[in-house]
């Protein structure tokens, strides 16, 4: 088995139509938890609400970064919409190709510099790759270069500072930067940080790189919905 342990998941679950062994997915804060591998192949009747209103809200020319086994860019194809999935799993990229998504990239958002969109797009916490507050300030500042004018970034998030309420004690660093690492059938992937970003430090954030904030949806477990555009000149 490769180091892609996420795409090893996903490819047994594709072929099985279930998942042979758990996706198990360690933390930083407390015990592990495991991965169900059936959300990355939900069916448009499982998508949640604040998922659709972000879908309903893409336009134009559409990057799905972090697209997973490409549900949301199989929505977004059933509508028409000139839709690119973005993946930085071989595996996950593969799948993706055989489940009928047209546009595959298989490369990280970081190093993409090819073409230019009119909605970037990051669900399930997508914007979470960027692992830290330093990485979301570079992270926004390459969404720039990839939106052509009017563009605009959607993205959810969630606040975590609800991990700290007990007897854990909150780390030197921001809240929401969590480290992970997936296992699967005994193997160990590389370790990865994640960000979870609460809608204050985002905002302050985003609005100092020069983003208008708008939130759009919010729900009762502190997960919410943000579209970001750029001010102009």
């Amino acid at each position: 088995m490769d180091n892609d342990i996420f795409g090893n998941a996903l490819l047994d679950y594709y072929h099985k139509k279930r998942s042979t062994a758990p996706l198990i997915l360690h933390n930083n804060y407390g015990e592990d938890e495991e991965m169900p591998v059936e959300i990355f192949f939900r069916e448009i009747d499982d998508f949640p609400e604040l998922e659709f209103i972000a879908l309903a809200l893409t336009d134009g020319k559409v990057l799905d970064v972090g697209a997973g086994a490409g549900s949301h860019c199989l929505y977004l194809q059933q509508k028409g919409v000139d839709v690119t999935a973005l993946e930085i799993s071989p595996i996950a990229c593969q799948i993706m190709a055989k489940r009928g998504i047209k546009k595959i990239i298989n490369q990280d958002i970081f190093s993409y510099k090819e073409e230019k969109f009119d909605t970037l797009l990051f669900l399930m916490n997508g914007i979470g790759l960027a692992e830290n507050i330093a990485g979301l300030k570079k992270l926004l500042n390459h969404c720039k270069k990839l939106l052509n004018t009017g563009g605009q970034l959607i993205f959810d998030s969630s606040d975590v500072s609800y991990l700290y309420e007990s007897d854990l004690e909150r780390p030197m660093v921001y809240h929401g930067e969590i480290h992970f690492q997936y296992e699967y059938k005994n193997q160990l992937g590389d370790p990865f940080g994640w960000l979870y970003i609460d809608q204050e430090t985002l905002i302050l954030i985003a609005q100092r790189s020069g983003w208008v904030v708008q939130i759009l949806y919010e729900d009762e477990n502190d997960q919410y919905l943000v579209r970001l555009s750029l001010s102009t000149p």
